[in-house]
């Protein structure tokens, strides 16, 4: 597999250009409720909420129904029912309101199990930082639930500036004091601010299924057909020589959350540059199919509401652009 730029720029970005159907006036009224009322009364609210977007969010619901389709392994997009893309959407909103208690630390709610902790708990003792790359999938927020049992844990994330920006403005909505470290990445410094907080022993939390459009790719197989993957998180482990894990908060319904943690790549140790891109792509490839196993595992848990499959677009002529 060879990277390439991803020719299909506006269709792989239409995540970014998707308007914000959020409004901070309303996370804070939901927050609110949530807080002062308690979870049980306030997720019967979601069922509104899911069934207002299944009803009125037709690309979303269109890419739904092509995710689905793949991961359930049903004959046509037309097998999927409205059953499945409601469980889908109200998987989603469901996850988003537990940010609220998360946020607020509110982890008594929970029934949060752990597999694999002894990778995580490794990286901290070691100090030297590493980079955990998650996904769309499930919620990345419970890992704060590590961090109350293992103090010496400290997060960061590194992710676009658009990104960041709402990110901390949600936060912020949700309680003013927990704000955490982000990183905007596509700036000159990124990338030295991003190893000065992994030489303090910070974890950089990163997402890999999601590009801004114009990134380098490379095509990896995720059920069943090529995706493009972002080779930016990956190769900056790579320059940046860090151990990487793989992460993944996985929502079991209820009140209950898995948390996995799996080791993805190991890029600490020298290799020449040829190595490198080797490694790198291996690193992709088992990332792809740890997506893959934990999308059958708990099918509405992705939530990359867009088109995700892009057909191959053969570049035109010229020299390799390579991974350096």
């Amino acid at each position: 597999m060879s990277p390439k730029r991803n020719t299909a720029q506006s269709a792989a970005a239409g995540w970014k250009r998707n308007p914000e159907r959020s409004n901070l006036f309303w996370l804070r009224v939901m927050t609110w409720i949530s807080l002062r009322l308690g979870r049980r009364v306030a997720r019967v609210v979601l069922y509104a909420i899911a069934a207002y977007f299944l009803a009125f969010a037709p690309t979303a619901r269109q890419m739904s129904r092509g995710y689905l389709r793949r991961v359930l392994k049903l004959a046509s997009p037309a097998a999927v029912g409205w059953r499945h893309l409601f469980r889908h959407f109200l998987s989603f909103a469901s996850v988003i309101h537990d940010r609220v208690y998360l946020v607020n630390e509110r982890f008594d709610l929970f029934d949060i199990r752990i597999h694999n902790q002894a990778l995580i708990d490794k990286i901290v003792a070691d100090g030297k930082g590493a980079f955990l790359i998650g996904a769309h999938m499930g919620s990345f927020e419970v890992l704060r639930a590590i961090g109350r049992k293992q103090p010496g844990l400290r997060v960061a994330m590194a992710m676009y500036e658009e990104n960041a920006r709402k990110l901390n403005a949600a936060l912020g909505a949700i309680n003013p004091g927990a704000r955490q470290d982000v990183i905007a990445l596509g700036h000159i410094d990124s990338m030295i601010r991003v190893n000065e907080l992994l030489a303090r022993g910070t974890v950089v939390g990163m997402m890999g299924d999601r590009s801004l459009g114009n990134d380098e790719t490379l095509a990896v197989d995720f059920l069943g057909d090529p995706a493009e993957l972002p080779l930016g998180p990956f190769r900056m482990a790579a320059i940046l020589k860090r151990p990487v894990l793989f992460m993944i908060g996985i929502y079991l319904g209820g009140n209950r959350y898995d948390i996995h943690f799996e080791p993805l790549a190991d890029f600490s140790t020298p290799a020449q540059a040829r190595g490198r891109a080797l490694a790198v792509q291996d690193a992709m490839t088992r990332y792809a199919a740890l997506m893959e196993q934990n999308c059958c595992r708990a099918p509405y848990n992705w939530f990359n509401f867009f088109d995700f499959w892009q057909p191959r677009v053969t570049p035109q002529a010229g020299p390799s652009t390579g991974i350096k």
